[in-house]
């Protein structure tokens, strides 16, 4: 016997594998963290929000979350939409008979403290747990937002460029001959353009946002995982399995879906959180250079630029090094572990 260990009986093939990530107790709990981190950051606009959630004054229940309410409402002198944190407005609303909820993080990423008893960039404090940026933007409402805009990037140009990756390393796989050929020397070439000075030329025509980055980034983001797809659909096509189909009359694309697709699919998942940890430094780099989204978005790029601008401050800096080594160390973690569990042979 050689040391490929054997499923347990009973269990399919997706279930033996879903075995094995559990066994791999780093990974498996570091799944589970980051994915309670991403919910709990596409909440943020009820977790991290300078509106109250609930608000009963004078008699009267308000929802500041849903609805605006003007400032002359709670006791003020103006018609436009209150400022929650306004001293004046907060002494009426704390008065004896009322009631304000406010989030557990009482600030949006664009907030600004106007009341902060310190010049900004102010430490952390009971007031802004992480201490606040050199405009007087809480630091952890940003944090918050900008975690969950690199994680949703991230997820969206790894589906785009798995995508992209998959149909062009398939097709050069499975027909090989002059298709690969052909489609090998266009790829070259289009790898060998300078990335970084096209996204600085197209940043200068065109207005920045998440769209375009995506756009951008996605042109180039494919070709890695169109080699694994290639060399996958190049071994596999030789296969009895697939020589079999296909003396059967079955088509190519049931043989190209059917057959080869999911005997190749392994390599393909193990790089999926490589690839948006890939993703999140790509956006990071890029917004630390201002070829990102532009301001007032939140973005950890930004923030570690104004941690560089700020050096004294050193809140700024420490919360974002946390929140990217965090995050690009869980995304290793469950990445090992799922290349792991894909593996028959670890049956530890």
């Amino acid at each position: 016997m050689s040391g490929v260990a054997a499923a347990p009986a009973g269990l399919s093939p997706a279930a033996a594998a879903w075995a094995r990530f559990r066994r791999r107790r780093l990974g498996y709990w570091s799944l589970w963290l980051f994915g309670v981190l991403f919910a709990l950051s596409l909440a943020a606009p009820v977790l991290c929000t300078d509106r109250p959630l609930f608000v009963r004054y004078a008699g009267h229940d308000y929802w500041p979350l849903l609805h605006d309410y003007p400032d002359a409402a709670f006791g003020g002198d103006f018609r436009s939409p209150a400022r929650y944190h306004d001293p004046l407005i907060r002494a009426h609303l704390d008065a004896p008979g009322n009631l304000v909820v406010f989030a557990p993080v009482p600030w949006n990423y664009a907030t600004i403290n106007y009341w902060a008893t310190q010049p900004n960039p102010a430490p952390p404090s009971a007031q802004n747990w992480l201490g606040t940026d050199a405009q007087g933007r809480d630091v952890l409402a940003r944090l918050v937002y900008g975690f969950r805009d690199s994680v949703l990037f991230a997820l969206a140009l790894t589906a785009v460029g798995t995508v992209l990756g998959l149909l062009l390393g398939a097709l050069q796989g499975y027909f090989a001959g002059r298709v690969d050929l052909t489609l090998q020397r266009l790829i070259e070439v289009w790898g060998a353009l300078p990335e970084l000075y096209l996204l600085i030329i197209l940043a200068s025509l065109f207005a920045p946002s998440f769209a375009l980055l995506l756009v951008l980034l996605s042109l180039f983001g494919w070709m890695g995982l169109a080699d694994y797809t290639r060399a996958e659909f190049l071994r596999n096509r030789q296969m009895d399995y697939v020589r079999s189909a296909r003396a059967l009359g079955a088509g190519h694309w049931r043989i190209a879906t059917h057959h080869i697709l999911p005997n190749s699919l392994t390599p393909m998942l193990t790089f999926l959180p490589f690839r948006m940890s890939g993703a999140i430094l790509a956006l990071t780099s890029l917004d630390f250079l201002g070829l990102g989204v532009p301001p007032p978005s939140p973005s950890l790029g930004e923030m570690l630029a104004e941690a560089k601008a700020n050096l004294d401050a050193w809140w700024l800096s420490l919360a974002v090094f946390v929140t990217l080594v965090a995050t690009l160390l869980l995304l290793t973690f469950i990445g090992e572990a799922l290349r792991a569990a894909l593996d028959p042979r670890h049956g530890d």
